[in-house]
């Protein structure tokens, strides 16, 4: 597994989006449509972290019972299935394998009840 991003859950993802660029000189890496929102993946253009803005809105339903006020962080992995096998084959909770904005990806918690998402690169 390889960290590929923080989700920040924001109020306003595009007051954020322009001040991690404007002012911390990010970069857009990503913007993906969710109904009617949009997520957008900022970060430095040499570096392969980034942060993923998730407006606070689309979270209301939250049905994995998130933490919001917790940033989020997401792996990146070459075999989604493989890597929730061996997860779960160590005695972690895992979620399935699904769809989520257009991503396949699952969730793993922490014995302390925080979920981290794992998605594949």
């Amino acid at each position: 597994m390889r960290v590929g991003y923080v989700v920040l859950y924001v109020n306003d993802a595009e007051v954020c989006r322009r001040f991690w660029v404007d002012q911390i000189g990010m970069v857009e890496k990503r913007r993906t449509e969710a109904g009617a929102f949009t997520i957008v993946q900022v970060g430095f253009a040499n570096q392969p972290f980034a942060f993923e803005l998730v407006p606070l809105e689309l979270m209301k339903e939250n049905p994995d019972g998130l933490d919001l006020a917790t940033p989020s962080i997401a792996f990146a992995v070459d075999d989604l299935d493989a890597t929730r096998a061996d997860l779960l084959g160590c005695g972690v909770q895992a979620s399935e394998v699904g769809d989520h904005g257009g991503t396949q990806s699952f969730a793993f918690a922490d014995p302390e009840g925080r979920w981290f998402a794992v998605t594949a690169e």
